[in-house]
């Protein structure tokens, strides 16, 4: 152990969540130079610098938020500055955010080569907590950039979008050469789908040291499906709202898209796929029938707290619309069985900040013109503690799915865990505070939210970003702190 005129600061009295341990344990918590030091009980402190009471709360690693969507709808500056302010309110540390080229975010196409670098200077020096970014091979250019992408700008993680090919963002279908910038002679189909997997799996033959983190991640759900489905609602006429939504992007889509990724993967030889935000039975059924047909696939599973929290009834108006939909009781139940046994392998937010100008369009009823998609970091972890202990969830297992488990996929090796060596990130939660959610509460620049009136019985009071802190007593504390992490990142 350090001497404690080494440290920065120590936290005393705090109950220690591992993702190694079922149960808290009481400790303090050493920092020196933006790691920790040590965790163990009776740490002196006379000689820190700073000296934090934790007073009995829980402490957290903090949290990795494997999906969220800065610069969606707004200025990728902008989203930045806001919405890492509404992370460190849910004890959200690391962010890895979802971008690509074409209409939405900088609304450009082109090389990753040109783009990339706009998207890092339009982030730097913006965000409160450290974040990362997933890219998508939008065009057939984009493929033979991922090495360059790897190597150079350390992004080891891209994504396929797989209902682009044919059906609108946000319900009905577009002109998708448009939507995405592409040439007329390219199109963003089945075929595309294959050839990306075999380029990110020639990118791990040709890295075979970073091969394990190098992944591909995957929107399971049908274009073909959701078209069809969405005209019979829409001449029906019987549905509305969260429920119609739903209907018109069915479960089995999901199940028939895992299906046809699987396959495709098994095909190209890529081994290391994420099934992003899986939203329901039939969704993880199939996840898990792939697996098993699939051995030589080291599958991951997602689900965001969106989709645990809130069903088609519950969610707070058309705020709730996102894709895929949330749905009926009977899947969030299912949902959390999945989260019980250990299927799922992490939860996310899906944080994608849309204001209430741009949300709801004309006539504001009609959630087939709403835009998709809402913030939710700020309610991750208090969200997850909340339902995941009602129903036996141990606190360790809440750690491993926000924490150990995504920053192990994604190459983040100084993340994740609340252990000497790793960054200084962690969140204080007072496990015994009982609030009511309002979306004026929220430091996101978003004036709703689908949670609206939830009652949470778990609070994040304190959130520290490499030792520094970032939240205090409920507040965004100090100017922006967070770095790009360029991947993987390693212990020293």
């Amino acid at each position: 152990m350090a001497d404690p005129t080494e440290y920065d600061l120590v936290v005393k009295d705090a109950r220690v969540v591992t993702h190694d341990h079922d149960d808290a344990r009481p400790a303090d918590i050493a920092v020196s130079g933006g790691r920790i030091a040590a965790v163990a009980p009776g740490i002196a402190a006379s000689g820190a610098r700073r000296v934090v009471d934790a007073a009995g709360r829980l402490a957290f690693p903090g949290v990795v938020d494997a999906h969220q969507h800065w610069g969606i709808y707004h200025p990728l500056a902008e989203d930045a500055a806001t919405e890492s302010r509404a992370c460190a309110q849910g004890g959200v540390t690391t962010a890895l955010t979802y971008m690509r080229t074409g209409r939405y975010y900088l609304n450009k196409g082109g090389p990753y080569a040109e783009f990339f670098p706009e998207v890092l200077d339009a982030a730097a020096g913006r965000a409160h907590i450290d974040y990362g970014f997933h890219l998508a091979p939008i065009s057939r250019g984009h493929i033979d950039e991922i090495p360059d992408l790897i190597e150079r700008f350390g992004v080891t993680s891209f994504k396929v979008f797989m209902f682009y090919g044919g059906h609108g963002l946000h319900g009905r279908s577009d002109d998708q050469n448009a939507f995405l910038l592409l040439p007329e002679d390219e199109r963003y189909d089945y075929a595309h789908f294959e050839f990306v997997m075999r380029g990110v799996q020639a990118a791990r033959e040709r890295y075979p040291d970073l091969a394990d983190r190098i992944s591909l991640s995957l929107h399971c759900e049908t274009a073909e499906i959701m078209t069809a489905y969405t005209r019979l609602v829409e001449e029906a006429g019987e549905l509305t709202g969260l429920a119609a939504y739903s209907a018109s992007r069915p479960q089995h889509s999901e199940g028939l898209a895992v299906a046809i990724a699987s396959y495709l993967a098994h095909e190209t030889g890529l081994p290391t796929v994420n099934l992003l935000h899986l939203s329901s039975r039939k969704a993880v059924d199939a996840a898990v029938r792939m697996g098993r047909a699939f051995p030589h696939i080291d599958f991951r599973r997602e689900v965001t707290v969106g989709h645990l929290l809130a069903d088609i009834t519950t969610a707070h108006g058309l705020g709730g619309k996102v894709n895929p939909p949330l749905r009926p009781r009977d899947d969030v139940e299912a949902l959390w069985e999945y989260v019980l046994d250990g299927t799922v392998d992490w939860v996310v937010s899906d944080h994608a900040c849309c204001r209430e100008e741009l949300k709801f369009g004309t006539p504001e009823d009609d959630v087939f013109v709403a835009r998709s998609g809402f913030g939710g970091a700020e309610y991750l972890l208090p969200g997850l503690i909340t339902e995941g202990t009602k129903r036996g969830l141990p606190l360790g297992r809440i750690a491993a799915l926000t924490s150990w488990n995504p920053a192990r996929r994604y190459g983040l090796g100084t993340k994740g865990a609340l252990a000497p060596g790793f960054d200084a990130d962690f969140a204080l939660v007072d496990p015994g505070r009982t609030w009511t959610v309002r979306a004026a509460e929220s430091e996101s620049s978003q004036e709703y939210t689908p949670f609206e009136g939830f009652e949470l019985t778990a609070q994040v009071t304190d959130t520290f970003l490499r030792g520094h802190h970032i939240l205090r007593a409920g507040k965004v504390a100090g100017e922006p702190l967070g770095d790009y992490l360029h991947r993987p990142t390693l212990r020293a």
